[in-house]
Parts: structure tokens; sequence; C-alpha cells
């Protein structure tokens, strides 16, 4: 599984961007797909997950601002993210996992991309 995140940058507090995720390899029939961020000295938090059959997690920092979705004919995981804020910043991972009876809203994610880095400036 190959995973290879786009569109972060730098934006000032207000602004908006939308991240990408493209993704090859992915065999599970069911399976979830999450957005992290991981702020510079800080532990890695889910950000936003949604799994294959479409149901939605969002962590309670970007309820109402962050919204997750995917294109399974391109294989392709967005995040579009709006009033960002500078407790934003942070670099954004995107990752997969086999979905679980648990749902999506879990840590244990198999695969993982590099990540983009998002800047949020006051």
């Amino acid at each position: 599984v190959q995973l290879v995140e786009s569109g972060g940058g730098s934006v000032q507090a207000g602004g908006s961007l939308r991240l990408s995720c493209s993704a090859s390899g992915i065999t599970y029939s069911k399976f979830c797909w999450g957005w992290f961020r991981q702020p510079p000295g800080k532990g890695q938090e889910l950000v936003s997950a949604i799994s294959s059959d479409g149901s939605t997690y969002y962590g309670d920092s970007v309820k109402s601002r962050f919204t997750i979705s995917k294109d399974s004919a391109k294989n392709t995981l967005y995040l579009e993210m709006n009033t960002l804020k500078p407790e934003d910043t942070a670099m954004y991972l995107c990752a997969a996992s086999e979905w679980h009876a648990g749902g999506c809203a879990h840590y244990n994610y198999n695969y993982w991309g590099l990540g983009t880095q998002v800047t949020v400036s006051s």
C-alpha cells in the first residue's frame, strides 16, 4: 500500500486548505482511511477518519471546520480545512487500515504516508 499526501502549505488564520491523499494497493474489501496530525514536539492526534462505506469521525478540535471525503473511483482521500487556526499547525499524515467492528476512530492504522506540512500563522 502506498499513500501520498499533497495540498499542505502556509496560510493565515481563517484561511482554508484542501489536503489530498492518493492511495494505491489497498485490497481490503472494508477499510478505514484517516487523517492524523502531529504538531512540533507533540504527540499524534487523529483528526478525522472515514470508512469505506462512508461513515465519518471528527476530533472535537476540528468538528464543524474540517470535512473528510473520498473519491473511490480515484482512490483519493480529501480533507477540506476551513477557518484554520494557528493550533492547526502540524504535519498531516494519511493512514489506512482494515475496517473492524470498532470503527475507524483508532490509532492502529497499518499504512502511512510521509505527510504534508500545514502552517497557520496568526
